[in-house]
């Protein structure tokens, strides 16, 4: 595998970081925390004007027909600068699944709007992620001219700015997906906030009718559409991570060089210097991991179990990173204010999404149980372990 970037990945890069870190500065992001929606707009089209929310959209709707990396390189920059937009709700939940699995109606009907930032998506899929067969919470009784919904999804990601939230259902027994309006009759949303501060509303079902021309994945196909989404969810959650890791990392080792103790800055001090190795070392396995999970995505490859190393090491080591860098800034750490929680509250957030670390070990623990009965009895490594 070879990680090295393109010169048009670059580009996306640095477009991606001139735009966070021109309008998410801190005291900025603290302004929209306060507002209702907790939705900076104006840095929302911003990214539109870049043309980074259409990088994985498909050219025959406007987008640039990129992939997941090109993606993941603009989640990293807004880890970094922990900014309150739904670029992964809207494009890896969302703008990913209706450019695989949508009809032609319905990519030209949501993805030009996606492009010029003028949609938002999201999807439900906590409960699909939690479970370890992945049954969908939502039940849906198919109906002459379009499906009933009854149930809850909780923690969908910015619902309330969503024009449409893609909801995993159980329809005639088996997995589907299906196009939701949260505003329409018999949906309701129910304000949750986050630990890191955002909206992530829950989205109650009761009696809400989706039409047929709204289903993105029928029974039958469910299944297969939803391991696909929670595969590219996940490594997007993944490189968000590495952002936040990374500027973590970056502040604790900037705020130490400037304070001193004893007449010596702080990070000449071992102990604050093996600390600061260890969650550097900890966000390097992180890269590692998400780049490997994305590129065996984009290419077709076998990836379900690069995934789950690359969201263990993003929840196990991302927490363990925030906590570090928010302990090597003593007591100005544990003040909600200061930037350096906020890092500390993202990767808190991002440990617990779509599995904690020990659910995600068990289903990595499964996925290797199931490659190993697959071989044959007495051949291969796993043989070889065994004995």
């Amino acid at each position: 595998m070879d990680f090295t970037f393109t010169e048009e990945q670059h580009a996306v890069s640095e477009s991606a970081r001139a735009v966070f870190a021109g309008m998410a500065e801190p005291t900025r992001v603290a302004d929209v925390e306060r507002t209702p929606d907790r939705f900076d707009s104006e840095l929302w089209a911003e990214l539109a004007k870049a043309n980074l929310l259409g990088l994985a959209v498909p050219e025959e709707h406007g987008g640039s027909g990129l992939g997941l990396t090109e993606l993941c390189l603009v989640l990293e920059q807004q880890g970094r600068a922990v900014a309150p937009v739904p670029v992964w709700a809207t494009l890896v939940l969302g703008a990913l699944p209706l450019a695989r699995f949508g009809t032609e109606e319905q990519r030209a009907r949501w993805l030009p709007g996606v492009v010029a930032g003028e949609v938002r998506l999201s999807a439900a899929l906590n409960e699909v992620a939690a479970s370890a067969h992945r049954r969908p919470a939502v039940r849906a009784l198919v109906e002459k001219g379009g499906w009933r919904l009854e149930g809850t999804a909780f923690a969908v990601p910015q619902a309330h700015l969503a024009a449409r939230v893609l909801v995993p259902v159980v329809a005639d027994g088996a997995a589907a997906v299906v196009l939701v309006d949260p505003a329409a009759p018999g949906a309701s949303l129910e304000r949750a906030v986050t630990t890191d501060r955002q909206v992530h509303p829950h989205l109650h079902l009761d009696g809400a009718v989706v039409d047929p021309a709204d289903v993105l994945a029928g029974p039958g196909e469910g299944d297969g559409a939803l391991g696909w989404m929670l595969d590219r969810a996940r490594t997007g959650l993944c490189a968000i991570q590495l952002g936040v890791t990374e500027e973590a990392v970056r502040r604790a080792a900037s705020y130490l060089n400037e304070r001193h103790q004893f007449g010596r800055p702080l990070s000449s001090f071992q102990g604050t210097m093996l600390r600061a190795a260890d969650a550097y070392i900890d966000t390097e396995a992180i890269r590692v991991t998400m780049w490997s999970a994305a590129w065996r995505l984009d290419t077709g490859r076998p990836a379900s179990e690069a995934v789950a190393v690359a969201h263990w090491y993003a929840s196990e080591a991302g927490q363990r990173v925030v906590h570090a860098t928010q302990h090597l800034h003593g007591g100005v750490g544990a003040d909600i204010e200061f930037p350096i929680h906020r890092y500390f509250l993202w990767g808190k957030q991002i440990e617990l999404m779509l599995g904690s670390p020990g659910s995600e070990l068990a289903r990595l623990g499964a996925l290797l149980a199931s490659r190993g009965r697959e071989r044959a009895p007495g051949s291969g490594p796993m043989a070889v372990a065994a004995t």
